[in-house]
């Protein structure tokens, strides 16, 4: 696929190649209903329009079976918007640079970090370090979603992450705090007491009064596809996508988004994460980081999580805590592929890759 386009004009154009006849068959119905121009050929076809109706196509979730692949190659194709702004509860965050989001685990038992940070001083003085190598934007979390994990009960997480959210706003004002929580009460508690950021790794899915909370609240919200509860979303026994993980993921985002919308959330305030880790195995987050692209056609910026996750592992042959070099790499692929937040365990190694790639591709 290639595309060309000229200066000034919102249409472009798109020179498709070795397309099944099934393929161009639909590509042709479904180009002319969403007022394209396709001209097709043997095994190719070029594809015109604008941006907008161009975006309509590259939506894998709502492609016939014969444009699913090309959906999501169009996505990843098409160019991204430019530098935006998104909303939390303590002002905008711009989205023309990289930003770094620190892992801060305030659990015994998260699958890289667990125990390392369960008092107040240590969390600090983490997140002291984590802001020094980079990151803008801390995420506190109390309940561990590594395989095999149990849910923890809301009085036990607020435990855990209220007084660390008390004391980041106070010691580090400077730093956007995000609460990483599918409970809406610990939510409310933490965005009373500094948090701007909500990050519910369920995608709204488990708690139905999160999306309200939040909007009444003003706050940021990343919405993470996952499935199952929380022991069961790291679980390889939900890495079931027959229709292909990124048209699925992108689905399943999608309907995060509907659900956020329905609670009162302006788009303004959302940010969708892939959940790489979440219920996919190792050769699926390697297709949805390649295929990454094809989310912007959501239309909200994208958070990556690739940070020391198994399938790097699988990749590098490294421990878990040997794999933030092969994190800095999927992140900066990710900058490329459209992302434009970081959540990572060591700020440092990415935020050097990511210097580089967006170097490299400005925004």
């Amino acid at each position: 696929m290639c595309r060309s386009t000229a200066d000034g004009l919102e249409s472009l154009a798109y020179h498709l190649t070795e397309l099944h006849d099934e393929t161009l068959q639909s590509l042709v119905h479904t180009g002319s209903r969403l007022g394209l121009d396709v001209i097709t050929g043997n095994g190719w076809a070029l594809v015109a329009g604008p941006k907008a109706r161009l975006s309509a196509l590259a939506r894998p979730w709502t492609s016939p079976e014969p444009l699913v692949e090309v959906a999501v190659a169009l996505g990843h194709a098409l160019p991204a918007d430019g530098p935006a702004l998104w909303q939390t509860a303590r002002g905008p965050v711009s989205l023309d640079r990289p930003i770094i989001v620190g892992i801060l685990n305030v659990t015994p038992d998260s699958f890289s970090d667990g125990g390392h940070y369960t008092t107040v001083a240590a969390a600090v003085a983490r997140a002291e370090t984590l802001a020094a190598e980079g990151a803008t934007i801390l995420d506190v979390g109390g309940e561990s979603t590594r395989p095999g994990a149990l849910p923890v009960s809301e009085a036990e997480e607020l435990e855990r992450v209220l007084p660390v959210v008390e004391a980041l706003a106070r010691r580090l004002p400077s730093l956007l705090v995000s609460v990483d929580t599918v409970k809406s009460g610990v939510a409310e508690r933490c965005l009373d007491h500094g948090a701007a950021i909500v990050n519910d790794v369920s995608g709204l899915r488990l708690d139905a009064a999160m999306a309200g909370l939040c909007a009444a609240r003003n706050a940021g919200v990343i919405a993470m596809h996952s499935r199952g509860g929380v022991a069961q979303m790291a679980s390889l026994d939900q890495a079931h996508y027959p229709g292909g993980v990124v048209a699925e993921v992108a689905g399943e985002l999608g309907a995060a988004l509907g659900r956020a919308r329905s609670g009162g959330l302006q788009d303004e305030r959302l940010v969708i994460d892939p959940g790489f880790g979440f219920g996919k195995t190792p050769e699926q987050n390697v297709e949805l980081l390649r295929g990454l692209g094809a989310l912007r056609v959501l239309g909200r910026p994208i958070m990556v999580g690739p940070s020391r996750k198994r399938f790097l592992g699988a990749l590098t042959g490294r421990a878990v805590e040997e794999r933030d070099q092969a994190t800095a790499a999927a992140c900066a692929f990710a900058w490329a592929a459209g992302a434009s937040l970081f959540r990572v365990h060591d700020a440092a190694p990415t935020r050097d890759a990511l210097a580089v790639a967006a170097a490299v591709n400005p925004r």
